[in-house]
Formats: C-alpha cells, sequence, structure tokens
C-alpha cells in the first residue's frame, strides 16, 4: 500500500485494521530512526519519512484511545549509536519559541517590556539573524583548546561528535584570548552548491542520495567515522554561547564580533534593530533574499540585544524569555472539508477536528484540521469579533489549509464561491458523542464540556492517562496502551487511579493471572507491579497536578504545594473551600466568575499565581461526589511527600512569607518574585500575621499600613536588592 493510498483511505479504516496499521507505522518509522541516526545508512527519504510520520499522526488524530506506548509522535532521534558516547549539557540547550506575524512579534516586545519594567517608549534594541537550517552543535572550549563537541539532543544530553567535528574547516581548534571556559553554540549546515556536488558524487559512486541539506549536514557530522565527515563539505556558524567563565561582551551584537575574532565564523547577515519596524523590515528583507541564499533560513531570529537584560528576562522550562524565531509564512493549500468529529478530553472538552480530503502541504499529506470550538466554526473569536470575515466553516465546504509549524493544521480562509447550495450551518452538539451526558458551555468559557465525568469513558481514560504521564505517576511499564487495555478488561480493571495501586492484590486473588496473558509474562507482570509500589511515594507537587484538575497544570500545582507544604493542610484548606461555596459556587461559577467575602475562598486566592479560576476548578472538583470519592481511595493507598526547602547558607530570605507592594524601580514585580522563591521564599498578595517581610516600593498603601499594625517587617526596594544580592 503506497503512502498517498494510505492516507486517502485513513477516514475508511476500521479501529482493527487502524490498531495494526500503527503498529507497523511505529516499526517502519523506529526502524529508519535507527538506520539514520545510528547506522548513518538511511533506507527513507525525508520526505517517505515526514509522510508516513503524518499519516501515523493522522491515524492517532482519528483513534486517538489507539495512541501506542512507544509512538513516533513522542520520539526524537534514536539512542545513540555504541560509537558515541553521551555528554551533558552544562548549562541546558534550549529551543525556541515561534511568531508567525506582525501581531506574535508585537506581544513579544510589550511582554519582554512588562516584565522588565521599561516604557514603550523605552531604547528596546535586538539583533535579528537568519535561521539556520541545519544541525544544533555545542563546542566546548578549556584554556583555549577545543576540549568536545556534542550534539543538541534532548537539550540535556548529546551525542559526542568530537572527532567530527575536528573535521569541520570552520571550527577552530585553538582560540586566542579567549575565556578559560567557553561553550560556543551554532549551527552545522550544507550549502546548496556543495549539497548538489555531494548528491552528484554520492551518484557516481553508487552510494545513496540526501534529501536537502539539511539531512545531509545531519547525516555527515553523525559518522562514526571522523574520515567520511572529513570528505563532506560541511560549515559552521555560531551564534550564541553555553557554558562561559567570564562575558563576552555586554551586548549580543558585539559578543557575535567577539566570536567572530576568534576565528568563529559569524552570519554577517545578522543587524540591530531599534525598533518593531526595524525587525520587520530586516524580516521582508531576508524573506526576498532567501531564494538567493546559499544555504537553507527558515525564519530570523529576534534576540535582546542587551545581555544584562537577557539576564534577567531569563527562561522558561524549554525556551529562552529574551529571543524569539520569526518564520517564514506557511505553505498552504485548499481542499474539501469531508466531515466535523468531535473528540473528547480529559477535562470533558468537545473539540472539533476538521476530516479533509487529503491533501499535501509544505511536503506532507494533510488530512485533518484543528477547527478550536464552536465559535470558531461560526467565523467569531473568544470575544466575538469576526475572523475569516465571519464566515462560518460548513462540511463540503472548500476550505484553505495552512501549517505553522503546528503538529495540527488549522483552516485559513472558506471558498463561499465552491459552497454547495444545499449545505447547512453546523450545529454543535450539546450532548456528549461518547456518554450522551449533557455538554454545557459555562459563561465566559470559549469550550462546551460534557458532565459526565468518569462514567464518560473518554474523559475517563484521558484522565488515567494524564495520571501516568511524565510529570505526574511516571510508572513504568503503564503508559497509554496498557491503560486502555486495563480500562476495557474484565478481570483486572482500571477505572480510576486508586485502582492501579490495588492491581497486584487484585492479580493475586483472580485465576486469569496478568502473567499468563497474551503480551505478557511472569518478568514484564512483575516489573511493572514493582514499578507500581515504587510510585506510592509521591511528591506533593506531583500528585496534585496528577488529578488532572482543570486549569491546574505543573506550575500551579507547584504553587499549591509550596504553600501548604503537606497534603494535609491542602486538603484541611480545600474541604474548607467547598464547605464555605456550597451554595454560592454553582451560580458564583456560572455567572458572576468569582466569590468574594469567604476566608477559605480568600486563602486559596491570596496565594501568588493561583486566582479565581483555579480556586473555583478546586472547589467544583472536590465538591462532585464521585470524583472525591475517588481521590480519597488512592490517597489511602499512597505516602505523599512533604515539601521540604532545602536550606542554603547564609540567606536570609529562605522560608520566608514576602509581600511586594507599591510601585518597584529597578525591577519588575515579576522579577522581584522569581528571584524571591529562587531563593526559598514563599510569596503572598495580601498581609497578614503570617507574613514575615514586606517589600515597599513607590506608593504603597494599604498593604503597607496594614504590615506596620500588625508589626510585620518592612524593607525598601534598595533594601531587598541588598538582601538578596548578599544571599
Amino acid at each position: 500500500m503506497s503512502q498517498s493510498s494510505d492516507s486517502t483511505e485513513i477516514d475508511t479504516l476500521t479501529e482493527k485494521v487502524a490498531k495494526n496499521k500503527l503498529a507497523d507505522l511505529a516499526k517502519q518509522l523506529n526502524d529508519a530512526n535507527i538506520a539514520y541516526y545510528v547506522n548513518s545508512d538511511p533506507i527513507l527519504s525525508d520526505a517517505e519519512f515526514d509522510q508516513l510520520k503524518i499519516t501515523n499522526s493522522a491515524i492517532e488524530s482519528k483513534f486517538p484511545h489507539l495512541m501506542r506506548a512507544d509512538t513516533p509522535s513522542n520520539q526524537i532521534g534514536a539512542t545513540a549509536a555504541s560509537g558515541f558516547s553521551k555528554i551533558k549539557h552544562s548549562i541546558r540547550m534550549l529551543s525556541l519559541d515561534n511568531a508567525f506575524d506582525k501581531l506574535d512579534i508585537q506581544n513579544f516586545d510589550i511582554s519582554l517590556r512588562k516584565y522588565l519594567g521599561l516604557s514603550p517608549e523605552a531604547e528596546l534594541h535586538y539583533t535579528a539573524e537568519p535561521k539556520i537550517d541545519g544541525l544544533s552543535l555545542s563546542l566546548r572550549y578549556e584554556n583555549g583548546k577545543l576540549t568536545q563537541a556534542a550534539t543538541r539532543g534532548d537539550g540535556q544530553i548529546g551525542e559526542n561528535v568530537t572527532a567530527n567535528a575536528l573535521n569541520i574547516s570552520d571550527i577552530p581548534k585553538v582560540l586566542d584570548k579567549s575565556p578559560e571556559i567557553l561553550e560556543v553554540r551554532g549551527e552545522v549546515y550544507m550549502t546548496h552548491s556543495d549539497f548538489c556536488l555531494l548528491n552528484e558524487h554520492q551518484i557516481a559512486v553508487g552510494g545513496k542520495i540526501f534529501a536537502n541539506p539539511r539531512n545531509a549536514a545531519s547525516g555527515s557530522l553523525r559518522q562514526l567515522d571522523p574520515n567520511v565527515t572529513r570528505s563532506r563539505p560541511l560549515h559552521f556558524f555560531a551564534y550564541a554561547w553555553g557554558e562561559i567563565s567570564e562575558p563576552l561582551s555586554l551586548t549580543q551584537y558585539d559578543a557575535l564580533k567577539r566570536l567572530t575574532s576568534m576565528g568563529f565564523k559569524t552570519n554577517q547577515l545578522t543587524e540591530i534593530c531599534r525598533s518593531i519596524d526595524d525587525l520587520l523590515k530586516k524580516y521582508n528583507v531576508l524573506e526576498a533574499q532567501r531564494s538567493q541564499l546559499d544555504y537553507d533560513i527558515d525564519g530570523v531570529v529576534y534576540k535582546v540585544n542587551d545581555l544584562s537584560f537577557q539576564e534577567r528576562l531569563g527562561a522558561r522550562s524549554t525556551t529562552p524569555r529574551w529571543a524569539i524565531s520569526h518564520k517564514f509564512p506557511a505553505e498552504s493549500a485548499w481542499t474539501k472539508l469531508e466531515g466535523i468529529d468531535i473528540q473528547v478530553g480529559r477535562t470533558g472538552a468537545l473539540s472539533p477536528v476538521a476530516r479533509l480530503t487529503p491533501i499535501t502541504v509544505g511536503g506532507v499529506v494533510v488530512s485533518n484540521a484543528t477547527l478550536h470550538n464552536e465559535d470558531y466554526i461560526l467565523g467569531r473569536d473568544a470575544k466575538g469579533q469576526k475572523i475569516r470575515d465571519g464566515k462560518d466553516i460548513r462540511i463540503g465546504d472548500w476550505v484553505q489549509i495552512y501549517r505553522a509549524g503546528d503538529v495540527i493544521p488549522k483552516v485559513a480562509d472558506v471558498d463561499l464561491a465552491r459552497r454547495p447550495k444545499n449545505s447547512i450551518t453546523f450545529k454543535f452538539p450539546t450532548f456528549c458523542p461518547i456518554c450522551g451526558s449533557n455538554a454545557v458551555r459555562e459563561k465566559n468559557d470559549a469550550v462546551r464540556r460534557c458532565v459526565g465525568g468518569l462514567i464518560c469513558s473518554a474523559q475517563a481514560v484521558e484522565k488515567l492517562k494524564h495520571f501516568v504521564s511524565k510529570s505526574a505517576f511516571d510508572i513504568d511499564g503503564l503508559g497509554s496502551k496498557q491503560i486502555e487495555m486495563f480500562y476495557s478488561d474484565i478481570d483486572l480493571p482500571i477505572k480510576e487511579p486508586a485502582d492501579i495501586f490495588t492491581l497486584r492484590s487484585r492479580d493475586n486473588k483472580n485465576n486469569n493471572k496478568l502473567a499468563d496473558r497474551e503480551g505478557w509474562g511472569e518478568k514484564s507482570a512483575k516489573n511493572l507491579f514493582a514499578a507500581i509500589e515504587l510510585r506510592r511515594r509521591i511528591p506533593l507537587n506531583r500528585l496534585i497536578f496528577a488529578l488532572g484538575i482543570r486549569n491546574v497544570g505543573e506550575v500551579v500545582a507547584s504553587d499549591l504545594a509550596r504553600h501548604f507544604e503537606s497534603w494535609d493542610q491542602f486538603i484541611v484548606a480545600v474541604d474548607q473551600l467547598c464547605i464555605e461555596t456550597a451554595t454560592l459556587l454553582h451560580e458564583s461559577y456560572r455567572d458572576k466568575g468569582e466569590i468574594t467575602g469567604n476566608p477559605a475562598w480568600t486563602e486559596f486566592t491570596n496565594i501568588d499565581g493561583i486566582g479565581h479560576t483555579v480556586t473555583k476548578a478546586l472547589a467544583v472538583s472536590f465538591s462532585e461526589p464521585s470524583g472525591r470519592l475517588s481521590i480519597n481511595k488512592l490517597i489511602s493507598e499512597l505516602s505523599i511527600e512533604n515539601v521540604i526547602i532545602a536550606p542554603q547558607n547564609d540567606n536570609q530570605i529562605m522560608g520566608q512569607v514576602i509581600v511586594f507592594t507599591g510601585n518597584l524601580d529597578k525591577m519588575t514585580r515579576a522579577e522581584a518574585k522569581a528571584r524571591a522563591e529562587a531563593l526559598g521564599a514563599r510569596v503572598t498578595s495580601s498581609v497578614s500575621s503570617q507574613t514575615h517581610l514586606v517589600v515597599a516600593g513607590r506608593s504603597a498603601g494599604s498593604k503597607l499600613k496594614k504590615a506596620i499594625e500588625l508589626g510585620v517587617d518592612t524593607v525598601d526596594e534598595d533594601t531587598w536588592l541588598k538582601m538578596i544580592n548578599n544571599s
């Protein structure tokens, strides 16, 4: 069966055939990864590999419950070859957030100014440089000598390709007048002209040709034989740094000039931009130059030029705040919308997905696109404003599909001239397509949700998958595939989280033991039971996150855990919250959007980072009888670790409850909070007898007055800065 026919027939697949197809795709893609990354002998072209992945994703989108534990959708590359050792990056190699239009860039600039406390008129300069489509590489120099080179890998651990990097002429082996420790980061790439010559050579010698310059560069760098790398025309642009013993300069631009003076090649098209208009002009220039360059670029990278600002801005979990990648326009294509499927997630959200006549967009076959919610289908945004000039989306329409780096493509436009005369407005369901329960849309919520809770199999399964996910309980051997199996199992069902921890005892009493089943065995069953036992002890923040409460992600779960420190204190506060809001919650939750005047409610909303939305979600979740019973059963099976803040030497801030009030001049409130929490403090938004310190900026008002009345210590901003700089 060809790949194109695969895509064409996805919509007609039965569940059984889809399951077998996913297993076949997982094997094909895994084999291809090993051939490419480990054996340096690709068995698929880049286009073929991408088409198989999009087919896999399309099937998973239609049958999300069939997603395998080893799904190619969650894999990057392959395990390092035996010839490559692994290197742990001393500073994690991050990726970049993406922007796709002027509004994204404006919002990026606004967010930085807000974080740094800069006015719209204040100077904030950026560098703009071409985004090279190559392979990220880290080079470590000690006392001016190249000691190791590593690929990006997963950001924390990469492959040791030092021997191969030594064969790239653009990479200096010895540096003059460099810091004692210098980790230079950049991109390995191959020029278009060299790529053509390489493929001509491959054809002449009967070798395999490469699909594109990026694949050629990647495959050439990852050769086990350094002599092969030496024979390949690889290049290197330096654009950043990791660990460094002393600053290169005060600005990004001058730091790049310093790297150039040491012998590195940096992109000479990099410029300083002093406004958003300058950034967009540079973007347009590079987009126009794109076809004339001798190397591939797929966008423009903007970075804050002032390195002191970069340091203050810091990073999120995977991306720096001070940089963004402005991608070139997504490729698009027109196709027919054949149907609209409604999928149900773990929070009960009904998500519409467009089923399309398969079309190639950006080199991959697309058969699904996100439709977001019912307003989006009707041609409105979250504020009721028109999108697509108010055109609604109907089954049978011809729609323009675009991809902008997204996993699921989007609908850009509708061709009303080709709309069938008998078409009808799509009516969004008011009942859950899975369990038949009411699907309710609350005020100020863009999403309609099934109220069936655990009686809805889609929600139950998705909640269980979330419960065992890596950021939650992360039970080895119990992934999405196994959850689906156990959920529908007659003898050893897992219908709720507590069932996981009673699995062994139930298996001991069961005649149809897990070890005797197809696909299992004595060892695999024993390993699963052991892995479950290891997770009976769980940190408080992971437990709160694992419960799958709406609006409670990893950060919020950590904020709650730090505030309450133990499950006992947390659940006492939650119970009081439920009692106090029992008679008010229904109307307030649906209409007013907030509840005031209740001590328990106030305790939660006063936690910095926890607002009315999260507090309501906690009250609703823990007030629901069947859900609360399920949580109680789970807790009885666990040993929950309290939050213990590790002591730090000479730190005045550790363990203190701090409130910031008034206007801070030398750092923003967000930055002050981040610094305080990094030193082990807990930041709250209101002053009480539990408060240890109030930091009062200019125009401090009622909070400062209350602190004085309660006898709480107060300091001004300068004193605060001295405290944290000495900690």
